[in-house]
């Protein structure tokens, strides 16, 4: 395994559109997480940065990484950082955060929930007919069922001052993701979450949105490739795709745009990426580089012919699907009053209901 190295070099400094603002990242200690906390502290954002791992209590993923250090890497650019230990799966502990942040702040702008992007037990890969799901309950709970609790003790705050955002950190701008079935269904859950908490949300002014990075230099994929921050292009002599990769902090970046945006309520509901919101906003890496995963000729000869045949399969159920729920969706649509006027002509019963009750009297 590679020495682990940070990125902590000086970045070039945002407009700080986000001074005043606070933001919560759960999940802040590795990888999405940690750079979306730098770059809303980077903005100008006061950051809690919350996980589980902390200095003398060692990551359950046996990875070094501290919600500590993540903030010091803050207040070193300039920014202001507290590290608070948080298990996301007990909920008194997450009502406690929220608790303190209302009681210290007065006020919550952006909750970011990264909560075990890279939990191990997600790892597995295979056919659904050979999954093993001895950690499947785990899994809900600590994927899922986490971002849930966040969530709901984060959006009486944002409720209360009618404005907020609310990002789901998820995997892949399409339906599905890669590993095992539980975490498929999980990944797809979290998207899906975002939708269905914007629709709750609109009429109280706060956003919620799902978000993926591309393709992510993460500590643990570094030490998997067996390279660091400082010589990661040396990967890409085994796969090019590497090549386009993105830092933590470019992902961050683009949350950073999305709360700094007083037109993100537009956005509310949609399932966003890093490289298409680079586009738009015209952020960059650290580095200066855009990458545009959405853009790349992906080579696919570095992976086995059979998963290259899944994809394609996968792809096209999922066009036939997507078209089909659109037609169902937009029939639906025909079908709901116009407005609040014309629901309240009807009694609150919609124009078809009110029509079934009459023929019945």
């Amino acid at each position: 395994m590679a020495v682990r190295t940070t990125h902590t070099r000086p970045v070039r400094p945002a407009m700080r559109r986000l001074k005043g603002r606070v933001a919560v990242v759960a999940g802040a200690t590795r990888g999405a997480g940690r750079g979306i906390a730098r770059a809303l502290g980077e903005a100008g954002a006061t950051v809690y940065c919350t996980g589980r791992s902390i200095r003398g209590r060692p990551s359950p993923y046996g990875r070094p990484e501290t919600i500590e250090e993540t903030a010091e890497l803050i207040t070193s650019g300039g920014g202001r950082a507290v590290a608070v230990r948080v298990d996301h799966t007990s909920e008194s502990e997450v009502q406690a955060l929220f608790e303190r942040v209302d009681r210290e702040q007065r006020r919550l702008d952006v909750l970011v929930d990264c909560v075990a992007g890279e939990d191990p037990m997600m790892e597995q890969w295979g056919m659904f007919w050979t999954a093993d799901v001895t950690n499947g309950e785990a899994i809900f709970r600590q994927t899922l069922l986490s971002h849930i609790m966040t969530a709901k003790h984060a959006a009486p705050l944002m409720i209360r001052a009618r404005r907020g955002l609310i990002v789901e950190v998820t995997e892949s701008d399409l339906l599905f993701a890669g590993g095992n079935p539980i975490a498929q269904a999980m990944k797809l859950a979290i998207k899906g979450l975002a939708l269905n908490m914007a629709a709750e949300l609109r009429p109280h002014g706060v956003a919620a949105v799902a978000i993926t990075p591309g393709f992510l230099r993460s500590e643990s994929m570094l030490d998997r490739l067996g390279v660091t921050e400082a010589n990661w292009r040396d990967a890409g002599k085994d796969d090019r795709n590497f090549l386009e990769s993105e830092s933590p902090l470019f992902v961050g970046r683009a949350v950073a745009a999305l709360a700094a945006d007083p037109k993100v309520i537009e956005r509310s509901g949609q399932l966003c990426s890093s490289w298409e919101l680079s586009r738009q906003y015209r952020f960059t890496d650290y580095d200066g580089r855009r990458p545009d995963w959405g853009r790349l000729a992906i080579d696919f000869s570095v992976l086995p012919p059979p998963l290259v045949d899944l994809f394609r399969t996968g792809i096209e159920l999922q066009l036939r699907w997507l078209t089909t729920l659109t037609r169902r969706t937009r029939t639906f649509r025909g079908k709901l009053p116009k407005n609040a006027t014309e629901t309240r002509r009807h009694g609150g019963k919609s124009p078809q209901r009110h029509r079934a009750t009459e023929k019945t009297r």
